[in-house]
């Protein structure tokens, strides 16, 4: 929980340093990620493009292994492979392999015409459509007795949790409106 809230103080910050550097300056959409670095020259001055590409190496090298991990998890449990860091490489090679796959198919990338700024946002909008009906399957399942038994979701927790699905699901129906508005 630290973690997280560590990681989400960190990227309001990011936001933040983004928005008040860049916006004064006219920039309000970025295409580059030299536009990104424009962000730090107030505070970094001459280093601002070192210092960008500093963070960008490092979140790769903290990001990289997670989602490659995360994606041969889901793929090997939803197959019924045998999946784990620990398993010895020739034991569960199909897990091993999609871990290697994901990252080479993330260092491709690097060699496409995708712009990553692009490809960034259009993630992040479509995780946040996805997220709905994840959320309304989700609170549904966590407010059975019949499926949790005892961990049943109740009370505060319950309400916040549908609370949260429908903002989501308002926040999905406002930007497309305002998409095709």
């Amino acid at each position: 929980m630290a973690g997280m809230a560590a990681s989400n103080i960190v990227g309001l910050a990011i936001i933040l340093t983004a928005a008040s550097t860049l916006h004064p300056g006219g920039i309000t959409e970025i295409e580059t990620s030299a536009q990104a670095a424009e962000a730090l020259r107030p505070p970094a001055g001459p280093l601002a493009s070192t210092l960008f590409a500093l963070g960008i190496v490092g979140t790769g090298l903290l990001a990289v292994p997670v989602l490659a991990g995360s994606a041969a998890y889901a793929i090997g449990e939803a197959l019924r492979w045998l999946t784990g860091l620990t398993r010895k490489p020739m034991k569960a090679k199909a897990f091993n392999g999609t871990i290697m796959l994901a990252t080479v198919i993330g260092a491709v990338l690097n060699f496409t015409p995708i712009n990553p700024i692009k490809a960034l946002v259009w993630t992040a909008v479509i995780d946040g459509i996805v997220a709905v009906p994840v959320m309304g399957i989700m609170m549904y399942f966590a407010t059975r007795r019949d499926v949790l038994g005892q961990f049943v979701v109740t009370g505060v927790l319950k309400w916040l949790g549908w609370l949260t699905t429908v903002v989501m699901a308002v926040a999905v129906v406002t930007m497309g409106v305002a998409a095709f508005a």
